[in-house]
């Protein structure tokens, strides 16, 4: 998609019917820079979840973006399942370091040390996210938490708004949905809910990548194909971890792949891959059929309507 717009002027040699074009990515661009400033003006204590995959690192970047500059007038919030790859948490910290930001870590290990949380039987704990998330947000008063989820990425997000209004309990209900025309975002809410904001939801993962191309951002290596240690099961690719796999019968090979997304190590799996530079990233995606989820996730599997269960729940 091209903007095209009219303009009148006198500079550079501008004149009556003179046009400018849009890029569909600068297009993108400019409407989360806006939302980021809208934000600002809006809330007291906004904070951006950032665990140092794709989106949360072009969420970032957008959020520098928007107020260099100056620095970037939020705070981080990392929910740590305690079974993160080590490549992204070592790539979160030394982002963090780099632009001199305040890290809040909610840890899912913590609330299970400390009997506030149970394991599950199949390991995964991307699903024990909600109560440290929420906890993190009631603790620090978090009144607008910005996330990176895209429509494109499921059904359930596909629901949901811009401003996304969450009740006391971090619940979404989608009949609470506030109509956003002409991006009119409306952020009230009463004590004890918050806002969840999410500026790329508009955004496709083919657009994620050919932003990262043109802005040239760094992502951690596993995003690109290399030589892993995996095993299969239920038709993925997962990385072998003391979270329980791999059982009987589940043998470990070693083959090329990358992580189209990055979660708990749990869920996540990855896929066959030669693609070792952006370029060629960017054409797998582009011939690709599956959403990055829907192609490996797990956790997205366990029921029809798994996403939007946890969302009514607090989840992301």
């Amino acid at each position: 998609m091209t903007t095209v717009a009219p303009i009148n002027g006198t500079g550079s040699g501008a004149g009556e019917g003179d046009l400018y074009a849009l890029s569909h990515l600068d297009a993108l661009e400019s409407e989360a820079v806006h939302i980021f400033r809208e934000v600002a003006g809006e809330f007291e204590r906004p904070v951006i979840l950032f665990s140092g995959g794709k989106d949360s690192i072009v969420m970032l970047h957008l959020a520098l973006k928007a107020f260099a500059p100056a620095p970037v007038p939020f705070s981080l919030l990392h929910v740590d399942t305690g079974h993160n790859f080590p490549e992204v948490i070592d790539y979160r910290d030394r982002t963090v370091a780099e632009h001199g930001l305040r890290l809040h870590v909610a840890s899912v290990q913590e609330f299970i040390d400390d009997g506030r949380l149970r394991e599950r039987p199949d390991g995964t704990r991307n699903p024990l996210q909600t109560v440290p998330l929420l906890d993190a947000i009631e603790r620090n008063r978090f009144d607008a938490v910005f996330g990176g989820g895209r429509r494109d990425e499921e059904k359930a997000r596909a629901k949901e708004r811009v401003f996304s209004l969450r009740d006391e309990f971090g619940g979404w209900d989608p009949r609470r949905q506030r109509p956003e025309l002409w991006q009119l975002y409306n952020g009230r809410h009463s004590a004890g809910e918050h806002v969840r904001v999410f500026p790329l939801s508009n955004w496709t993962e083919l657009d994620v990548w050919q932003y990262i191309e043109r802005e040239k951002i760094e992502l951690p290596q596993i995003y690109y194909a290399h030589e892993r240690e995996v095993f299969r099961r239920s038709g993925m690719w997962l990385a072998p971890g003391e979270w329980g796999g791999p059982k009987d019968g589940e043998t470990v090979e070693r083959r090329q792949v990358r992580y189209r997304t990055v979660g708990d190590m749990s869920c996540t799996g990855a896929v066959e891959s030669d693609a070792v530079t952006i370029e060629q990233v960017i054409d797998e995606i582009a011939a690709s059929r599956l959403t990055e989820r829907g192609a490996t996730r797990a956790d997205d599997k366990l029921s029809e309507a798994a996403m939007e269960d946890r969302k009514r729940e607090g989840y992301f």
